[in-house]
């Protein structure tokens, strides 16, 4: 009952709500905009190249400043930044659903990207700060984890609701209310923390190069532009040559020192970038090949963001403590590995009862186990003074390794589908997926590997 908790834990579990509430607005925007991106197209008179934009303009702003908004948040205070990107974030989701002109609306998206940036960079480090017990920081991760991974089925099924019975405009006027009350909530549960100073690392030389070779990387894979990747190359080189001179670098090399911190952003961007290729492609199979509408589309893939819900929320945190955090992720990534290995044999006739949703169980059961343990090992021997580049550097992560995973992908299953031309549609369609889906699978079992090469065994249940 809420009345035998004490007073101080009440307080935590409530800003972790609120951190939770800012994330799911962040993951249901990236989501829920793609559903009406036609409607949008038509209302403001975007032409196909255009109308990409109203995703790209905020992927390239969020993606390219997020390891700088997590250095930021350790050296002026985590809850400065959460609190100007969530009233950046609002401000820019007003504008957009106000939004008259096409130009209006990708600027407005581009002010989006920055705030979602801010303030998604520093929530892990803060969640990490709030809950030092190893125990509750298990559970804590658990739910955070969840919103993260169902916020986009959540999305898909309320972008087609909004657009259908109000308008465009209401996807983003949708996070003026969400915006505030989180705003006012985090103003009085979040703790005041003044961060290690300026001083410590006011690298703006290096600012500038990381912030650009991230923008123009992003850039380069949403777009698939091979001249915009070989500016950000020579770009990051610099950066990273310019951080091991630096007396205050932004960020310091030694954090890839910290072997779970590497070791888990490298197995993180080998998961997501099988799963954001997943959901990608799994939506295709629905709509192209078993003739399902956009809201049904969603529908199907509820089950995913339940079984992630029960078990990040209801199993991961208990598991976790029992057995720790590397048999939890090993044992997730296996059965992630199983569920894409199943989608590679669905048959261009099956059905989704049947031939679906055992994989797509698996892979929610799968994501909700691997995920939490992932970010706990990852977070878990980072320095206090560094947990939000730690942060920023794993939302990163995501964001880069996800629209990597996502292109190449489709490019995989369009590429298989166009080598075909004699079969039918569907059946030409369903062989691209397959060799899509064994390729995410083969990506997950080299994470399997090296989560069991980087990281230990330990003796005596969980990971202290």
């Amino acid at each position: 009952m809420l009345e035998t908790v004490p007073a101080t834990a009440r307080r935590r579990w409530l800003a972790l709500a609120v951190l939770c509430a800012q994330t799911l607005m962040i993951v249901l925007d990236q989501t829920i905009v793609n559903v009406a991106l036609p409607s949008i197209g038509a209302d403001l008179g975007f032409g196909q190249a255009g109308l990409a934009w109203v995703i790209n303009a905020y992927l390239i702003a969020f993606g390219g400043l997020l390891l700088l908004s997590g250095r930021l948040g350790d050296l002026v205070g985590r809850r400065r930044v959460f609190l100007a990107g969530l009233a950046v974030f609002t401000v820019a989701s007003l504008l957009c659903g106000l939004a008259w002109h096409a130009g209006i609306l990708v600027a407005a998206r581009f002010l989006q990207g920055i705030g979602g940036a801010a303030s998604s960079a520093v929530a892990l480090s803060m969640i990490v700060a709030l809950f030092p017990d190893l125990r509750e920081r298990a559970k804590a991760i658990g739910a955070f984890s969840f919103v993260q991974a169902a916020g986009g089925s959540i999305g898909a099924v309320a972008g087609g609701v909004l657009t259908e019975a109000a308008s465009w405009h209401w996807i983003f006027l949708i996070n003026l209310p969400i915006g505030l009350v989180a705003g006012l909530a985090a103003l009085r549960l979040l703790d005041r923390d003044r961060g290690t100073g300026p001083r410590d690392g006011a690298d703006v030389l290096g600012a500038l190069l990381v912030t650009a070779a991230l923008m123009l990387g992003v850039y380069a894979i949403v777009e698939n532009d091979l001249v915009a990747a070989a500016l950000a190359v020579p770009l990051l080189a610099a950066f990273l040559f310019r951080e091991a001179k630096a007396t205050r670098p932004l960020l310091p090399l030694r954090i890839f020192a910290v072997r779970t911190l590497s070791g888990a952003n490298v197995v993180l961007g080998l998961l997501i970038a099988a799963m954001f290729g997943f959901q990608f492609l799994v939506v295709l199979h629905l709509r192209q090949v078993l003739g399902y509408t956009a809201e049904w589309t969603g529908l199907a893939m509820v089950p995913v963001a339940a079984a992630i819900a029960v078990v990040s929320i209801a199993v991961s945190a208990r598991v976790t403590n029992r057995f720790g955090e590397r048999t939890v992720l090993l044992t997730g990534l296996v059965l992630i590995t199983a569920g894409l290995l199943l989608l590679a044999r669905v048959p261009a006739g099956g059905h989704y009862a049947p031939d679906l949703l055992p994989a797509l169980l698996l892979l929610g059961v799968g994501f909700g186990l691997a995920m939490p343990a992932l970010i706990a090992l990852g977070m878990r021997d980072a320095r206090a003074e560094d947990s939000g580049l730690a942060s920023g550097l794993f939302n990163t992560t995501q964001q880069v390794a996800g629209a990597l995973g996502l292109s190449a992908l489709a490019v995989l299953a369009t590429v298989r589908t166009g080598a075909l031309p004699g079969l039918p549609v569907r059946e030409a369609l369903t062989a691209g997926y397959h060799l899509a889906f064994l390729v995410a699978a083969g990506l997950v079992a080299a994470a399997t590997v090296l989560t069991a090469l980087l990281f230990p065994a330990r003796r005596g249940g969980a990971t202290r």
